[in-house]
């Protein structure tokens, strides 16, 4: 696996190819396929590779931070051709309109995605999304900080670490933790456990240190924090880089994420984006990628040739009990904005 700070090479190495062309133009006679990704989620080994497979595609790539962030930008007019979102975002595009249906026989490589990871809630007909990467959020800690056993979200109002603790930016993420914390659903549109999540998080603010995204991962691997709350992938990274972290999913339970490629019904070139996602899903493009980014892979053929040692990291594939304990994003329709909104209070205040 890679070293954690050479994905951060990643924007610099893209940023003439904004300035050559543009966002929705060609360069020369190549094809541009424009690509929206999270930040850190792709080994760009990968996508040279595909350039130099498909010289007649120029791949123009941007990232995000959250899927809100991701629909901000395609609200304002910013178009892209292939996003990789989470699964109630993608269940939110698809209500919208806004996704292009997928023609599963110019991708054959789908044939090597797992079938556990097809059919699932937010899009159950196959219809619109490519399994990229899977997981859970969870809690990543420092063995050498914290001296007692870490299986609960109550440790992250503990008092003992005040200023040690960090809280991922998103309002869906740190909602989720308070709500499971509290025993409620991660999905819930009751307004009163929504509520109360909220003011679990007001009165935890005192002790938390930041609200961070991919910052996340330097701070825990320089020793700056005790504990955050991070996707599983990074902390496999992170717990590379230092093996004084540790990663759990707690008792009370989760959430485990699904993140898919889809196609937007702006695409300028269903071709090319058919040829990117197939790419993607071959054996050994997505094994080298997964074990890069350190997420899950879906990718039965891949896995198969991944490292024994990466595989057998629970952290990597949880076990059936940690699964079973975890809840889906399912899209919060109407109750979004509350979300949003309290989340944005909780910051403020």
């Amino acid at each position: 696996m890679k070293k954690l700070w050479k994905v951060c090479t990643l924007a610099l190495s893209f940023l003439m190819l904004f300035a050559v062309a543009g966002c929705g133009g060609q360069s020369s006679d190549l094809v541009t396929l424009r690509v929206y990704n999270w930040g850190d989620y792709i080994d760009e080994d990968v996508l040279a590779q595909f350039e130099e497979q498909n010289p007649d595609i120029h791949v123009v790539y941007d990232t995000f931070d959250s899927n809100e962030s991701m629909l901000a930008k395609m609200d304002g007019g910013v178009q892209y051709d292939v996003l990789i979102p989470s699964d109630y975002m993608i269940e939110k595009l698809i209500q919208e309109d806004r996704l292009a249906e997928l023609d599963l026989s110019q991708i054959p490589n789908y044939a090597n995605i797992d079938d556990s990871f097809k059919n699932l809630a937010y899009d159950p007909d196959n219809k619109y999304s490519v399994p990229y990467t899977w997981g859970t959020l969870g809690i990543m800690y420092n063995t050498t900080m914290v001296d007692e056993t870490v299986d609960s979200w109550n440790i992250l109002w503990d008092e003992k670490y005040k200023g040690n603790i960090i809280m991922y930016d998103s309002s869906r993420d740190s909602m989720a933790v308070a709500l499971r914390k509290l025993g409620y659903s991660v999905n819930t549109k009751n307004d009163a456990e929504i509520e109360a999540a909220a003011q679990a998080l007001t009165s935890q603010k005192p002790l938390v240190k930041a609200y961070m995204t991919d910052a996340i991962k330097q701070a825990m691997v320089g020793g700056s924090a005790a504990l955050s709350v991070v996707y599983s992938g990074d902390a496999m990274l992170c717990m590379e880089e230092n093996p004084d972290l540790a990663y759990v999913v707690p008792k009370e339970g989760s959430n485990m994420w699904f993140d898919s490629i889809v196609v937007t019904k702006d695409c300028q070139n269903m071709d090319a984006a058919y040829r990117f996602i197939n790419f993607l899903c071959d054996p050994e493009v997505a094994a080298k990628n997964s074990e890069y980014i350190g997420y899950s892979t879906p990718n039965k053929e891949a896995l198969a040739l991944m490292d024994e040692e990466m595989k057998a990291d629970p952290a990597y594939n949880p076990p059936a009990e940690v699964v079973e304990k975890c809840e889906v994003y399912l899209d919060l329709g109407d109750k979004t904005d509350l979300y949003n909104q309290l989340w944005e209070k909780v910051k403020v205040n």
